[in-house]
């Protein structure tokens, strides 16, 4: 196993993961100890930091919102949990698509001379994009869309309209970094109702720091074995699976192929089979137009 350069702790690989305390669970940290996460390997990429050696990717904070900004595709709510650090909680936002180039010609025809009353281009008007000499028709255009925000993983859509400064709200995501801070993807979030509920809150996280995060993460030589065993066992199903899928498919093909020629064997059949009708009816037609002298 790995170590790190500063610290006697082991590193496990990822194939260990599931043993952790911390790794598939919502982790109570405060956010200086967000802050406090460091990378390791190319864990990263993954959005996995470590706490100490202990894996961590999903995060749940208290806090008070002192801050809300929007930005390109995001909107960043600014958390202050007294642990002695903010930490930025983003957002993501759906792209709206750009305006047709119609509605840009709408917007632009409803620009009127104040004192005219005529479109600015007609009355020979060349206007400047500080120009206070023109007004938009009443009700005309429209008012902008409403930003609808979603979480991160699954992309659903998520309501934060009541996440506005002094709220006191929990919040959970997943961790990633932005200019080499630390920072919490949105989730989920659950307005706190009373402090009974932050300090109940503040009590579990300061019991699983000390009794978990601060104690190194250690796995015995027969549990690592156990662990590989069991991840190489689920790779091979993986594998068999996967064989199996690409079997079933192939099988999904070949029986699609011996339909379609069956298919069109039955239709050139029925062809043929039409073609004598024609021509019996052709003959008996003929003959009973000789019968009475048309032919």
């Amino acid at each position: 196993m790995e170590t790190s350069s500063n610290e006697s702790l082991e590193f496990y690989p990822a194939f260990c993961f599931k043993a952790s305390p911390t790794h598939f669970t919502w982790v109570k940290m405060g956010a200086a100890d967000v802050h406090r996460l460091r990378e390791f390997g190319g864990f990263s990429v993954q959005n996995i930091f470590f706490y100490n050696n202990h894996p961590i990717r999903y995060v749940s904070l208290v806090g008070l919102i002192v801050a809300r900004t929007d930005v390109w595709r995001r909107t960043l709510l600014t958390l202050d949990d007294s642990s002695g650090a903010t930490i930025e909680v983003a957002v993501l936002q759906k792209v709206s698509p750009k305006p047709s180039a119609s509605s840009a010609k709408e917007v632009e025809e409803i620009e009127t001379n104040i004192f005219t009353g005529q479109p600015l281009k007609e009355a020979g008007v060349e206007q400047t994009p500080w120009s206070a000499f023109s007004v938009t028709t009443p009700g005309t255009l429209q008012p902008p869309a409403q930003i609808i925000h979603t979480t991160t993983t699954d992309r659903d859509e998520i309501d934060i309209s009541s996440l506005q400064p002094g709220t006191l709200v929990l919040v959970k995501g997943v961790l990633s970094t932005f200019r080499n801070t630390m920072q919490v993807n949105l989730e989920r979030f659950k307005i706190v109702a009373d402090t009974n509920a932050e300090m109940r809150f503040l009590d579990d996280r300061l019991r699983f720091l000390i009794e978990v995060l601060s104690v190194p993460w250690v796995l015995t030589d027969d549990e690592i074995a156990s662990l590989q065993e069991a991840a190489e066992r689920g790779d091979e199903k993986a594998l068999e699976d996967r064989r199996r899928a690409e079997k079933r498919a192939r099988k999904r093909i070949e029986r699609e192929a011996k339909d379609a020629r069956a298919i069109a064997r039955q239709y050139e059949r029925e062809e043929k089979f039409r073609e004598k009708e024609l021509g019996a009816l052709r003959e008996d037609g003929q003959r009973v137009m000789r019968k009475f002298g048309f032919g």
